[in-house]
């Protein structure tokens, strides 16, 4: 029996591994392929620009190696209504543009910026190529030279250059990005680690009940052994459903974290976690209709029926916890939807769900020797993560609600939970140890549900600080955002205002939805000492509260993930301080330093 289950487990690792490779296709090449040589007329660069993208005219800059602005000769381009930029000239296919021999006449090197987008409607972020008059040798700044044989260059670095968070608290390091263009072991070993971080995060403890839950109805001849294949496979399984999302990414290049953040996601998957919940308080048993499950069973006679429901349980699983994770899953989309490396992306994301799955291996192996067969006990551990699913499920949902409305929501749930743990119940003398805590417990909740109720009423959103709003000292975090922008025309408009104040440029991408945005705005934002910094810089914020294609084009603008993400633009050319980007919840003296950092000194 162990050989068997080995053996099953070795060929779904098989499968996954070779469906990856598969669907991998090659590696996308950089957009545009940039080369120099001497002309008759002086420096002729010439750029290949890949099908389906385009070059914008006006993003084409060529500097010196001392800082002067060099003169460049240009074609006509293509008149395009563009949904970033407006009406603008841009090119396909290829370009070719001229450089005086006068204009760059001394200097040894050039300097050349440009940027384009693809037709599907994602924006690379803008290159920088230094040119070596010497040998006409082309290098992307960050990245080894292409070539150097004046003939196009055969492979250009594939990845765009990423922004790299200076402080992320939630979010993926900045170390890590680098490894994603190195080899394949420290790439798998950082996304497996990561995930192995988030398995101990509230998004994801929901998958324990659900394989104790599975191990419990395997019957009494449940062994370790068993145990294991059945975790394993469940875990394999999330795996791949995560690769899954890696592949759709490539595919599509579309962030799909931000459709797993739209309302009726969120409300599809809170509807679940309901249903989840109501069916661990008895009120009705999620199972396959006994025909359709009786058909399968003799379909899939011995063992292989629960393995196979393990593994189509652990796919599911992952889809439902999808919405709550954080930055490190929508980082890696992010990462495989800009550079289409799917392969790398789908192990990228495999590796991440192994990791995460760690845990219920170990529950598996280990939980057949301690999990209660049956019992009061096992009902009651039953309905406790029932609770725990409707806290999932409020979770969720609130991030769409008024914060008063998802304050009554957790004081109903947490009245409920008192209730359960038997706050109201009378205890006589002869009552034990556990229902005299459990009531204790119960009392505490209640109380806690009723500062709730009262938080609500007087207006206050955060469920952790219900009070904090009859406080006198309560900073309006918003109030220092004097600009708010939805649209890329308004941005733009925005940071143009911004660049005549002479000072730096913080956008501040956020949500309604967005419990960690509400976060930032109170221990971050209403921190005195990042707003007596933050007098030293234009504040705009991008709000994507609403799931549409202008937030969308805001977010592509940038290559943001979703919120919260702040992005720092330099006063004097516009661009982006990429050293600067926060990603997700950091503490106010990550935030301090990275103020400081930009100039923000007051």
């Amino acid at each position: 029996m162990a050989v068997r289950l080995f053996r099953m487990l070795i060929l779904l690792v098989a499968i996954v591994a070779g469906g990856a490779t598969v669907h991998a296709g090659p590696a996308r090449t950089a957009p545009f392929q940039l080369n120099a040589q001497h002309g008759a007329d002086g420096v002729e660069l010439t750029w290949r620009i890949a099908a389906g993208d385009y070059l914008y005219r006006d993003k084409i800059a060529v500097t010196t190696a001392e800082g002067g602005r060099v003169a460049l000769q240009t074609p006509a381009g293509e008149v395009k209504d563009d949904p970033n930029f407006g009406i603008t000239e841009v090119y396909h296919h290829s370009l070719t543009a001229t450089i005086p021999a006068d204009a760059v006449k001394g200097a040894s090197r050039l300097t050349v910026s440009y940027q384009g987008c693809a037709e599907r409607g994602i924006c690379y972020p803008p290159v920088t190529a230094r040119v070596d008059l010497g040998t006409y040798q082309v290098s992307i700044a960050g990245g080894a030279a292409p070539s150097a044989d004046p003939a196009w260059p055969s492979d250009v670095p594939a990845l765009p250059e990423l922004a790299e968070p200076a402080a992320t608290s939630a979010s993926m390091p900045a170390s890590v990005l680098p490894s994603m263009t190195q080899g394949w072991l420290p790439l798998l070993l950082a996304f497996a680690g990561f995930g192995l971080l988030l398995a101990f995060t509230p998004c994801v403890l929901p998958m324990v009940p659900i394989v104790a839950g599975m191990l419990t109805r395997s019957g009494p001849d449940l062994s370790p052994v068993r145990g294991f294949a059945l975790a394993a496979i469940y875990t394999l399984a999330m795996a791949s459903a995560y690769a899954a999302l890696g592949v759709a990414a490539a595919w599509s290049g579309q962030n799909l974290q931000s459709a797993l953040q739209a309302p009726l996601a969120l409300a599809v998957m809170a509807s679940i976690y309901v249903a989840l919940a109501l069916s661990s308080f008895g009120l009705f048993e999620l199972q396959l209709p006994a025909r359709f499950g009786d058909n399968l069973a003799g379909r899939l006679h011995g063992r292989a029926g629960p393995l196979l429901g393990a593994a189509a349980l652990g796919f599911t699983s992952a889809l439902i916890v999808g919405p709550c994770v954080t930055p490190p899953l929508a980082a890696a989309l992010l990462y495989v939807a800009q550079t289409g490396d799917t392969l790398r992306g789908a192990a990228a994301l495999f590796a991440l769900g192994l990791g995460m799955g760690f845990p219920l291996i170990l529950v598996g192996l280990f939980g057949a020797g301690v999990l209660p067969r049956s019992g009061p006990w096992l009902v009651t551990i039953r309905k406790l993560f029932g609770f725990a699913f409707l806290g999932l499920a409020v979770a969720l949902i609130s991030r769409v609600l008024p914060g008063a409305v998802a304050l009554l929501l957790w004081s109903g749930l947490a009245i409920g939970l008192a209730a359960f743990l038997g706050a109201f119940d009378r205890l006589d003398r002869s009552g034990g140890a556990v229902r005299r805590f459990g009531k204790a417990a119960g009392l505490a909740v209640f109380v806690y549900g009723a500062t709730l109720i009262i938080g609500a009423v007087g207006g206050s959103e955060d469920p952790l600080r219900p009070l904090a709003v009859f406080g006198a000292d309560q900073p309006a975090a918003t109030a220092i955002f004097a600009r708010t922008v939805t649209s890329i025309p308004a941005l733009d408009q925005a940071i143009v205002d911004g660049r005549a104040r002479g000072k730096p440029i913080m956008i501040d991408f956020s949500a309604d939805w967005c419990t960690s945005c509400k976060t930032m705005e109170r221990d971050v934002f209403g921190d005195p000492t990042v707003r007596r910094r933050l007098n030293d810089v234009t504040l705009i914020r991008a709000d994507v509260t609403r799931s549409n294609a202008e937030t969308a084009a805001l977010m592509k603008r940038f290559d943001v993930v979703g919120p919260p993400t702040v992005v720092f633009l330099d006063q004097h050319d516009g661009h982006e301080i990429t050293s600067a980007r926060t990603v997700g919840e950091v503490p106010a003296d990550s935030f301090v330093q990275t103020l400081q950092r930009i100039g923000a000194s007051s």
